[in-house]
């Protein structure tokens, strides 16, 4: 059963521009990781409250642990971390119904 990933990251304002074009130019090489099965990046209605939300699907568990260890991702997640306001949180979820 595939996996839905929601990551809730908050950034200070200063970075939220830059974020939304970093984003641009990764999404499509993370929706070519193996098991990905999409990827989309959200915002909170509150345009300054600097909450962005990443909803992506995945195969199963194994493909987002596989997706952790390339070097993609050890691009992508220390250049983002450095502009969090806040910590960010995730879950893994389960369609149901």
């Amino acid at each position: 059963m595939a996996i839905q990933r929601i990551v809730k990251m908050t950034f200070t304002a200063d970075k939220c521009d830059a974020f939304q074009d970093f984003f641009s130019k990764i999404k499509v090489q993370i929706e070519a990781q193996p098991g990905c099965e999409g990827v989309k990046l959200l915002r909170d209605q509150d345009s300054t409250s600097g909450i962005f939300f990443t909803y992506s699907v995945w195969k199963d568990q194994a493909s987002i642990d596989a997706y952790r260890k390339t070097e993609l991702f050890g691009k992508v997640w220390p250049t983002v971390k450095e502009w969090f306001a806040d910590k960010p949180e995730a879950w893994s979820t389960e369609l149901i119904a």
